[in-house]
C-alpha cells in the first residue's frame, strides 16, 4: 500500500499533535511508500504567508525531515491537472489543495491519510 499525507496529518505528526490518531502516526513510522504533495508545501507556504499557520521550522527545513524520513515528494503531474476540472464539486468541500490531493491519490491508487472525512465522498481510501 501507498500513502499521502495530508497536511495537518504530517504538521501534526511532526508537533506531536493529540489529535493524531494512533493509526496514522503507526502508519508515518513504518516509513514505507509515503507521499507528501508539492500541493501541500505549496498550501503550507501560503498559510505562512498569510499567518494562517506558524511551525516551528523553515520551509527548507520541513522539506529537509520530508527526506530525512524518506517520503516522497509527489510533483503535480499533466494527468493530475487533467482530472482536476472533472471532479466532482461538492457543496461542503471546495478546497482547492484537497481536490488536487484526491486527484493524484486516484491517479496514483493512494491512500489518503487525513481526518477529514469529506475526502470519502470521492470513493478514495482513507486511513485515519
Amino acid at each position: 500500500m501507498k500513502f499521502l499525507l495530508d497536511t495537518h496529518t504530517f504538521l501534526w505528526y511532526l508537533s506531536g499533535d493529540s489529535q493524531l490518531s494512533l493509526l496514522a502516526k503507526e502508519t508515518i513510522e513504518n516509513k514505507e511508500n509515503l507521499y507528501f504533495s508539492t500541493v501541500s508545501l505549496w498550501e503550507i507556504a501560503i498559510k505562512i504567508n498569510m499567518v494562517k499557520l506558524t511551525i516551528n521550522r523553515s520551509l527548507k527545513d520541513l522539506i529537509t525531515e520530508l527526506n530525512y524520513m524518506d517520503i516522497y515528494i509527489l510533483p503535480i503531474n499533466v494527468q493530475d491537472i487533467e482530472m482536476y476540472p472533472n471532479l466532482t464539486l461538492l457543496q461542503n468541500h471546495r478546497d482547492p489543495f484537497d481536490r488536487m490531493l484526491i486527484t493524484q491519490a486516484m491517479n496514483r491508487q493512494l491512500i489518503i491519510v487525513t481526518k477529514d472525512s469529506k475526502f470519502d465522498a470521492y470513493g478514495i481510501n482513507r486511513l485515519w
